[in-house]
This record gives C-alpha cells, structure tokens and sequence, in this order.
C-alpha cells in the first residue's frame, strides 16, 4: 500500500521523522552496539533494500530469528521500509520446531544469526548488507500487517497470530503503553515475544531511546536503570521476584529514582509481591495489563488502584469482555465464569490466525481464562480452562511437549501439567510412561533439545508404568495435576 498525505504515518518513515529531528541522539543500544537515530535510518534504508534484493516485498513475510540486538530492532524497521511483515521467532529454535513456523508462514526470506540448515533461502544480517551502498530514503509503503508474531497453541501446533493492524504509528497503543518522547525504555523480555515486541517498537515510534538487554539478569537490569536514567521498563513477575530477592544492599546501591513506568504482565503477579515493589518504587509507577496477543480487548491497572481492588487486573482499557457460564449467558458480579472478549465497536478485526481457529461463542472470544469482575468492573482473574504452562512469562503448550516425548522410542505415552515455583511461577512437570530399565533420562533430555527451546523443557520427570490416557485417548490434566499438588502438601514439601 502506498501512502497519501491522508493516511498515517507509516512506521518507516516515522523512523526517518525522528532521524531528521534527533540526529545523533540515542536510538537504540545493546551489549555494547549503539546507533543514533541518523545511523538508525540509514542502516535500515540498506537492509531494506537488501530484504528487496532477498525477495521481500510488500506484504510478504520475513521471519526474524535473532537474538535480542540492535540487528533485531533494524531488521524489523527494515521489513516495515519494504512493506513487509516481521515474523519474530526464538534464535534458539531446535531446527525442526523453527522448519514447522517457516512452514506454516512461506516468508519470503528467513534472517538467522548464523548457519542454519533450512530447504528455504536464510540469511544473516552480514548477507542482507552485503554488496548494498544506497541508504537514501525507500519510497513510503504500509505494510498490511506490522507484525505476525507465532504461539505453540494448545494442539501443540505452531500458528501465527497476525495483527490487524497495519504499520503504521497507532496512537491507542501509544496511549495503553505510556511512553514519553525523549523517555528511556529499557527492556529486558526477549523481543520474539508479543509483549516485549509491541511495548519495546511502540516506545521507539513514540520517542524513546531503547535500552536492550541480551538476556534477564537481576542486577545488570537494576544497572542500566541507574547508568541510562531508565523512565520505563518492561517485566514479568518472575524477573521482579529475582530483583527483590538480591541482597537488600545490592538492591539499594542502585539509583531507580529515574523510572516513572514499570510494567508487568505475561504470567500472574504474587500480592506479596507486588506490595514490596509499590512500596519501593510508589504505587502510582506500577502498571499491569491482561489481554492475549490477539488484541481483541485489555485491561489496565496501576498500583494506585490495585491497592483499592486488591488482586484485579484492572477494568477494560479497549476492547469489550464479558463473564460467561458454561451456556453462554452472562454472569452478574462477583461470580466465576469464563472471561470472553470482543474489539470495540466500529473497530477493524485485531487479528487473525494462520494456522488455528479462534475459540467463540457468537462473536465473543475467549483466551482459556477463567475470572469474575466486581461492581466497579475490575477484572479477577480465577484460573485457566486450557492447560497452558506460564514459565517465567512464557507460554508453554502440553501438547507440543507431549508431542516431542512420545517421539522418544522408549516413552510409551506423557502428560506434562505445570507445578508451583517460587521463582518461574510455574515450571514443567513430565509424567512419562515408560519402562525404566528402557529409558535413559540423560538421553530422554538430549532429544528434548533437538526439538523445543530450552524454557520449554521440563524441569521434573516421573516415571509411571500405567497408562496415562483412558481408552478415547483423553487424559485428565487437570487430575494430575491436583494428585501431585496433593501429595507435595500431605509430604510437607514446596513446589
């Protein structure tokens, strides 16, 4: 899509807006590699035309696997540039999980950090910059979606979940995210995830210098809060627990008096917990949000407020949600039901899937949550319908786990449930079918590595010599799972 003086800005040419009004300011840095807004755009003008030489064009999707990097940030502005869709996945994809996404997605080219053994062309940034010299301005183009970001599933299939939104600069996320111009956004998630991707390019296009992190480290984080004069930052409990839990004299030799934005979402907040960082940091920077990358709606709360409705996640920001019973009528305050959701009114649809069906009832969707909402409309939420894991943040699908152990010759059958941690929230717990004298844990391990990411492996096993699905194939999670959460509690035991 080209552009006309009536339409938005494109993200593109945002990134040459800001170039022409800050220079040599701070874009982006990371582990040491910085660019200035200037160097920004003109990096991004050559990889785009290097993604053009590659096969990419407008509409068609690039998938993105590299590390948390300034390459990350260019490689995605470059896609944009071209009218292309970036299609982030974890670098650390055991081959045969990123060959399913690159399947299910056909993009144009795939961009790695190194050798990667693919039946499609895959690239380095190294061979999109090479032979490449003009980095003056690409005419300006939308790409029809500005992001299209993969999730497991709960059949333990991959599916990509395409924004709705076209890439343009959007001012409802602006305002959801609360970044500044000339603010400081720090952000320590990996970016292949859609929290971390959304908040971390929303705070770019808005302004903000972005502060990278290669990876989660507790006082590196507190570190570059104090060095940048960090105003916002993006985490997940399991990173605020890991803060907290640092020596009370390390914590307190660093200077966060600069943050004025902390986020947290992804996975439940412990209260206890969040009371230790509204009374550290003040009530009135602690924010928190609910909604699923699909978009459809969300709700927002900050500390100000929590301490009225102790537990909510907030009452609805965009969007609409409802509280329905198992037929499908509302429910009144205060009662538990599951927790649908559908865009606002007049509003274009928020995504859609490639690859999986939305789970309906009429036009309301549901995310597998289960909660209620009080008088005031603040949104508590209950439980899960689906069995998903949250490790850290992360989302971790049964099924897919599953899928990888009965690939083992030795594993007759699996049900993986998700057990309490103190530090993750949740970690994987595998029961396993098999003969033990047969099967060997060490190599059990090893083929688990060729096929799932490393969050996504399970930190226990149990071997059991009955059969783990009744005769329909339909296995009981749920039912495990509150066996072993019984048997920890009558032992004494934590998670």
């Amino acid at each position: 899509m080209t552009v006309t003086d009536n339409q938005p800005v494109p993200l593109g040419v945002r990134i040459g807006e800001l170039a022409a009004a800050r220079g040599n300011q701070l874009a982006v840095t990371c582990a040491g590699v910085t660019r200035s807004w200037a160097e920004l755009d003109r990096r991004t003008n050559l990889m785009a035309r290097g993604l053009q030489r590659h096969g990419a064009q407008l509409g068609s999707y690039v998938t993105i696997a590299l590390p948390n990097s300034v390459e990350f940030i260019e490689a995605c502005i470059a896609c944009w540039k071209v009218g292309a869709v970036p299609q982030p996945v974890s670098s650390r994809l055991p081959a045969i999980e990123l060959h399913a996404i690159v399947e299910l997605a056909d993009p144009a080219v795939v961009v790695t950090a190194g050798d990667v053994a693919m039946e499609r062309q895959s690239v380095s940034i190294g061979d999109v910059l090479d032979g490449v010299d003009d980095d003056s301005a690409l005419p300006a183009v939308i790409s029809p979606s500005w992001k299209a970001p993969t999730s497991g599933g709960s059949t333990g299939r991959p599916k990509l979940i395409v924004s709705g939104y076209p890439g343009v600069v959007g001012e409802l996320s602006a305002s959801v995210w609360r970044h500044r111009e000339d603010g400081v956004a720090l952000m320590p998630g990996p970016l292949y995830h859609n929290g971390p991707f959304t908040s971390a390019f929303q705070g770019l296009m808005q302004g903000s210098s972005l502060v990278l992190m290669e990876r989660f480290d507790a006082e590196e984080t507190l570190r570059l809060i104090d060095r940048h004069h960090v105003t916002w930052v993006y985490l997940v409990p399991a990173m605020m627990g890991r803060i907290w839990r640092l020596p009370t004299e390390v914590r307190e030799s660093y200077d966060v008096s600069s943050l004025e934005v902390v986020w947290h979402l992804a996975a439940p907040c412990p209260e206890w917990l969040k009371q230790a960082w509204i009374d550290w940091v003040g009530a009135e920077k602690i924010w928190e949000l609910y909604a699923g990358t699909e978009a459809q709606a969300g709700t927002v709360i900050n500390g100000v407020e929590w301490l009225q409705h102790r537990g909510s996640v907030g009452r609805v920001s965009y969007g609409e949600m409802v509280i329905l019973d198992d037929d499908g009528n509302p429910l009144p305050p205060g009662e538990v039901g599951e927790v649908f959701l559908k865009r606002g009114e007049g509003m274009p649809p928020s995504y859609r899937y490639v690859g999986a069906e939305a789970r309906r009832r009429g036009e309301w969707e549901s995310l597998g949550d289960v909660g209620w909402m009080d008088a005031d409309g603040y949104l508590y939420l209950a439980d899960r319908h689906s069995d998903m894991i949250l490790v850290g943040g992360s989302n971790v699908y049964p099924a897919e786990v599953e899928a990888a152990l009965d690939e083992h010759p030795h594993v007759r059958s699996s049900a993986v449930i998700g057990l309490p941690d103190d530090d993750l929230g949740q970690v994987v717990h595998a029961i396993v079918q098999a003969d033990p004298e047969q099967l060997d844990l060490d190599d059990l391990r090893r083929h688990l590595s060729e096929r799932l990411v490393r969050y996504k492996h399970p930190r226990t096993f149990e071997l059991v010599d009955e059969p783990l699905r009744d005769d329909a194939g339909k296995i009981r999670r749920s039912a495990l799972r509150a066996e072993r959460l019984a048997r920890q509690e009558a032992s004494g035991g934590g998670s």
